[in-house]
């Protein structure tokens, strides 16, 4: 742990250690990094050239798409069953239909991040009309959470639908101190798979990687249902789950549920 805090100190990314997770076989999240845009505004190797500082068996788990109750409700069971924090990049439009599962969602103790309201290929249509979408998506996902319609999100992480963005896109991001996420590596669960055949894929490619930030879908019931498998085979395995926070946002300790 005292190695993962030096790096993160030199690096600009504030660290503290997450609290013991009272179930003492669970994988549990083993600590917390506090990621300041001006440092890192844009992470994760499938898209960019840099990405969070993790250590070997380090790993942060980010679900795309939601919310959708009946799939993201066991994603959510399964994270508290092993005490773990994850990132969930809401759609605006699911936010206003699901403004209970948001609230559950961050209650639970994860992170909430942007995706857009509607999930456009951002780098296909105008910048005003994707400038529009960043902002609704975000109004929406805080109305759902916070009751008020704002355009500054509360937690300021963004991520591309299909990773897919322009440079003035970024630029505008990166203006308003949005870090924006990709990935280093994925489940391809937007392809059809059985449940069987995603938990392979998924954790060959983290067995090849060693580290680094995995893309699910919690939309997706093939996910849901792997959930708990990947859980185990993270505990089984070695690896560690590091949940990302804002800069300057409260941390709540891995047990407060």
């Amino acid at each position: 742990m005292m190695a993962g805090a030096l790096v993160a100190a030199v690096l600009g990314i504030a660290s503290t250690d997450a609290a013991e997770c009272p179930r003492k076989d669970a994988l549990g999240t083993s600590r917390i990094l506090s990621v300041d845009a001006k440092t890192y505004p844009r992470i994760g190797l499938k898209s960019f050239p840099q990405t969070l500082p993790l250590a070997n068996h380090e790993v942060v788990l980010t679900f795309d798409d939601g919310p959708n109750p009946p799939t993201t409700s066991k994603v959510l069971a399964a994270l508290a069953q092993e005490c773990v924090r994850a990132t969930f990049f809401l759609i605006g439009l699911h936010a206003s239909q699901h403004p209970d599962m948001v609230k559950r969602i961050a209650r639970e103790g994860h992170t909430i991040g942007h995706h857009t309201f509607s999930h456009p290929f951002m780098a296909r249509i105008p910048f005003d009309k994707a400038r529009s979408e960043i902002d609704r998506g975000i109004a929406a996902d805080e109305t759902a959470l916070h009751g008020v319609s704002t355009t500054t999100p509360s937690t300021p992480f963004f991520r591309f639908p299909y990773f897919e963005g322009t440079q003035a896109q970024l630029d505008l991001l990166q203006s308003r101190g949005i870090v924006v996420f990709g990935a280093d590596l994925w489940a391809s669960d937007w392809n059809e798979m059985t449940p069987e055949q995603e938990l392979k894929l998924v954790t060959e490619r983290l067995a090849a990687a060693g580290k680094g930030i995995i893309l699910f879908h919690d939309p997706k019931a093939r996910t849901a249902a792997i959930m708990p498998a990947f859980l185990r085979y993270l505990r089984e395995n070695g690896f560690r789950v590091v949940h990302v926070v804002a800069a300057g946002a409260p941390q709540k300790s891995a047990d407060s549920r």
